[in-house]
């Protein structure tokens, strides 16, 4: 059999004369997390048109492909689920703003007139990127929570911050790992602790905070329970 000639010869060579090409159109761009660079990278959405080929000239439609999503950095293409994942800078403002929630719903069910307490809180939302968080001003807004929505400190959560409980943590929580949720659970359960017992309503609060994030209900009384043991 002369080289070139077999099965395989025959269909190099047709691919060589015959083929598909695809014609990709820019329809938007922005910023991603590139699960190839592994980090924060531009993109461009877009959409292709598949074309036959005969000799490397398109002749005959064949249909749609895409969107796809294609890093700039390193050109390779991702279905337009990816864009689902925030970058590290939206990443970082998601956990930090939940830290900061959480902290003002502990705080307000019953421990914003504990210094110890606040010092605990404070330290924890500067942890988590509020670099100039002080005690005073976690004070005055749970002062200013309370004001605005008639609540009484102590008193069970309400529906009011229920809602920015979840709005500020269900977002996070499909992009956290299990460790890390039940990080933001034990830190507001370590605030809850700084001046006490949990009363009934900081406990309230540490179970929407878990529900929130997905732990489910025995393992957040695992959680609450481990976290007043001294390490």
């Amino acid at each position: 059999m002369l080289p070139g000639r077999g099965p395989n010869g025959r269909a190099a060579g047709l691919s060589r004369v015959m083929g598909t090409r695809v014609a990709w159109t820019p329809v938007g761009d922005g910023e991603f997390f590139c699960p190839g660079c592994g980090g924060d990278r531009n993109y461009q959405r877009l959409t292709g048109r598949r074309r036959f080929t005969l000799l490397g000239v398109p002749v005959l439609p064949r249909g749609e492909t895409g969107p796809v999503v294609e890093c700039a950095a390193c050109r390779r293409h991702y279905g337009t689920e990816v864009l689902g994942h925030p970058t590290t800078v939206r990443f970082s403002a998601m956990l930090r703003d939940a830290v900061h929630t959480v902290a003002l719903a502990v705080l307000a069910a019953g421990g914003a007139c504990s210094r110890t307490a606040l010092t605990v809180a404070a330290g924890a939302v500067r942890n988590a990127g509020f670099d100039d968080c002080t005690e005073d001003q976690l004070s005055a807004l749970v002062e200013a929570l309370a004001a605005d929505t008639g609540r009484i400190q102590g008193e069970p959560c309400g529906a009011g911050l229920a809602i920015e409980l979840h709005e500020a943590l269900d977002p996070l929580a499909p992009h956290l790992a299990p460790t890390g949720r039940e990080a933001i659970l034990l830190q507001g359960a370590r605030i809850a602790l700084a001046d006490g017992p949990y009363t009934p309503a900081e406990r309230d609060v540490l179970a929407i905070v878990g529900a929130a994030l997905t732990i489910g209900a025995d393992e957040v009384t695992r959680l609450l329970a481990a976290a007043r043991t001294p390490s």
